[in-house]
């Protein structure tokens, strides 16, 4: 969510470019305001829903956001083998703990005994 900086920055400085699935609103700035070493750029700007991270930004977007494309890629040329979003759920009760992880109890299953531990006296 946009605060009220943002949004007047938006509204006085902003065009409009398109929105996502989600509902994500996508800006890039009316004239060029950023200089680079090949020229002036146009600041491009995303206004989130309430409570988003950046992670959320979809693929088509991510591209356009950071210039890498000079227009976002139209969904239909998504490829089959790209996934849709999902939140990045790290310090939550879904993240992925792997086997043996304290917040699994802490139980590694049995060496196979293809493996022997180092010791210093050997």
């Amino acid at each position: 969510m946009a605060t009220l900086g943002t949004l007047l920055h938006t509204r006085l400085h902003g065009r409009f470019v398109g929105k996502d699935n989600d509902g994500r609103a996508y800006y890039e700035s009316r004239r060029p305001t950023r200089k680079t070493g090949g020229g002036e750029r146009y600041e491009r700007w995303v206004i989130y829903k309430k409570g988003e991270d950046a992670s959320a930004v979809p693929p088509e977007w991510w591209g356009w956001l950071h210039y890498m494309e000079d227009q976002p890629i139209p969904m239909e040329a998504r490829k089959p083998w790209q996934l849709p979003y999902q939140p990045n759920r790290t310090g939550t009760a879904e993240a992925y703990r792997p086997p043996g992880s304290a917040y699994k109890g802490g139980h590694r299953p049995p060496a196979t005994g293809d493996y022997d531990a180092w010791t210093p006296e050997s």
